[in-house]
């Protein structure tokens, strides 16, 4: 086996494995820690020998080694003596598992990779390394931060989880709808980040928003009930289904109304309005509301032929619901297509008048984009450069300023 083999199986399996060891431990850093280690171990030996059943061979060397840890730990033996007495290593993953629970594992790992007392940066982390298999490279390149950063996060994490005695179970039920959300919330900061990168050279960073989707998914199958899972799920997949189109072959940003719609995946489009179609009838909370707006242009055959009357009703459900300055900024947008650029203008500057998004690039891209169409353009091109001087993502600045150069 090759190490893209050893990366398939852990990126498959490695909810299921840390999950399945924390149970059995109690100790959730020490769980993923010895998974972490087994890994490591597949890599040097897989392409020598391969195992039969890769997924077992992991459960069975990462529950070696976390005997071992546990050995070593003198205080311990008495959970030593209860994972000894476990099936022996070698067994199938199914042994050691236990089907009727993998379900409540797998989304227990969820509500303690995001708990909140946790930082949000140490949440993200932790979610994408335990939940979703990432090593701490390829979430630093994700986030274009320095790997030891990253492993700084993850290393903090485990310690405040182990200091506070977060327990590997799920939430009580009356607890669990209300911790929902920070789950959510982690979700959908990686698939943000994926989406429209904060900062670097590139405009989607695909591999993250993907991510992002896979977690959605596996939320979605473990949650069915909660409809702003399906919501959230529904935004992920119809914002995901414009990447395609969102970039030329150079990386350079496309925007919407240049966009080849011919290009989008329908895929996904259709993937998408399934999941809103199952978010739908307990009433839309603030992702289904975005994902509602998300399908709104998805089912349009152009800028022109949106409708965008419905586009500003969405915004204000969702600015009643889940009130923010950028929902207001949003919500300016879709005036302006449905109403013009000057009722737009007025929302925009009553953000800028209680500075509501300071230091933001957003406020002057919206604004720079208005007085243009109004025909103040030595106003728009200011605000046009004053956007550019802001915005941390060189792909963006780089079209803010072609617009304000064009402006001259």
């Amino acid at each position: 086996m090759s190490t893209a083999d050893v990366e398939a199986v852990w990126r498959i399996e490695s909810a299921r494995i840390v999950a399945a060891l924390t149970r059995f431990t109690g100790d959730f850093g020490l769980a993923e820690d010895a998974a972490q280690e087994a890994v490591a171990e597949a890599l040097v030996s897989w392409p020598r020998d391969s195992p039969a059943n890769p997924a077992g061979w992991l459960m069975a060397t990462a529950r070696r080694r976390a005997i071992d840890a546990i050995r070593r730990r003198v205080a311990l033996h008495d959970r030593y003596a209860l994972l000894a007495a476990g099936p022996e290593p070698g067994s199938a993953v199914d042994d050691l598992i236990d089907p009727d629970r993998i379900d409540d594992d797998v989304l227990a790992l969820m509500f303690v990779s995001c708990h909140p007392v946790l930082s949000p940066e140490a949440r993200v982390a932790l979610t994408l390394r335990v939940v979703g298999g990432l090593s701490s490279e390829e979430i630093a390149r994700a986030f274009l931060v320095p790997v030891p950063t990253v492993q700084a996060r993850i290393t903090r994490g485990k310690k405040t989880i182990a200091a506070a005695g977060v327990p590997f179970e799920l939430p009580p039920a009356a607890e669990r709808r209300e911790r929902l959300g920070g789950v959510l919330s982690v979700i959908y900061v990686i698939f943000n980040e994926g989406s429209t990168a904060t900062s670097g050279d590139r405009l989607l960073r695909p591999a993250v928003a993907y991510e992002a989707i896979r977690l959605a998914r596996t939320l979605a199958a473990l949650q069915p009930d909660e409809p702003e899972v399906h919501g959230l799920l529904a935004l992920c997949e119809l914002t995901a289904a414009r990447f395609p189109a969102r970039t030329g072959p150079d990386g350079s940003p496309i925007l919407l109304e240049d966009q080849d719609r011919r290009r989008w995946d329908f895929s996904a489009i259709h993937r998408g309005l399934a999941a809103l179609a199952k978010a739908s009838p307990r009433g839309l909370g603030p992702y289904g509301l975005q994902a509602a707006i998300a399908a709104t242009h998805a089912s349009a055959a152009s800028v022109e032929a949106t409708d965008w009357d419905r586009i500003v009703v969405l915004y204000e459900a969702l600015g009643r619901v889940a009130p923010s300055p950028v929902v207001e900024l949003n919500r300016a947008v879709a005036v302006a297509m449905a109403s013009g650029p000057e009722r737009a203008l007025t929302i925009v500057d009553e953000l800028v008048a209680s500075d509501r998004l300071p230091g933001s690039h957003l406020v002057p891209t919206v604004r720079g984009e208005l007085l243009t169409r109004l025909g103040r353009l030595p106003e728009a091109r200011a605000e046009l450069e004053l956007a550019a001087r802001r915005c941390p993502n060189q792909q963006e600045r780089s079209v803010l300023l072609r617009k304000a150069a064009a402006l001259s």
